[in-house]
């Protein structure tokens, strides 16, 4: 891929990301860890994983416009149209678009080729350790979702088993959970160095946040009669 190329696709990418969680930093970072991982994999076409890694969230704000819509699918389908009509052929427009729409967690779609998988994890890496943590909390701030949820004896809940949305829901429901569903060896040995720095962070603000609670209310019975 000739450095036109690149700036043309690039170029598209940046029109189309509007999210501040998954924001055009967010793809390069997706990018850059992509490489990193494709450096212990045989036979990687790198035009193509190259241009999926800058294509993978086209999507993204139609789904916000739409929550009905899977930003997969329909980035998928913008990245082949854009491909084609730029001149690429159907064949690698169609491999770029089969590793777009693999790229979320869909067990009945797992990515097949190694640019599909590469795509995966590196995409899945930036939602590990403290990056993951802080990008996780930026989309929930948007969302105007909170930090966690009270129950109904007044103290905070840890997130597990939640149904009501919060950012203790996602880390128990999502983060803490991705680190054995990483496709390439590389993904993850780099996701397991991140493990800990996002247990700590989660274990820390739930401490924090119980312990206010606990000494508050004890408090504030001692003082409201």
């Amino acid at each position: 891929m000739n450095k036109q190329t690149y700036s043309l696709i690039e170029n598209y990418m940046l029109q189309c990301m509007r999210d501040a969680a998954h924001d055009k930093e967010h793809i390069y970072r997706v990018l850059y860890n992509a490489l990193n991982i494709a450096q212990a994999e045989n036979n990687v076409d790198y035009d193509v994983l190259i241009t999926a890694c800058l294509l993978h969230d086209v999507g993204r704000d139609e789904q916000f416009k739409n929550p009905k819509l899977d930003h997969a699918e329909v980035g998928g389908d913008m990245a082949y149209k854009f491909l084609i009509d730029i001149g690429f052929s159907d064949e690698f427009a169609d491999k770029v678009k089969r590793c777009i729409i693999t790229h979320r967690f869909r067990k009945s779609r797992p990515p097949e080729s190694i640019e599909a998988k590469i795509l995966f994890d590196a995409d899945k890496l930036d939602v590990t350790g403290a990056m993951g943590i802080a990008r996780t909390l930026m989309y929930k701030a948007g969302m105007g979702d909170p930090l966690y949820s009270v129950g109904e004896d007044g103290m905070p809940s840890n997130g597990e088993g939640d149904e009501q949305p919060s950012f203790f829901q996602e880390y128990n429901f999502k983060l803490k959970n991705l680190y054995d569903k990483f496709y390439t060896e590389r993904g993850r040995q780099l996701a397991a160095g991140r493990k800990s720095t996002a247990k700590t962070f989660y274990d820390s603000l739930y401490a924090e946040v119980e312990s206010a609670y606990k000494n508050g209310m004890g408090l504030l019975g001692e003082i409201i009669e």
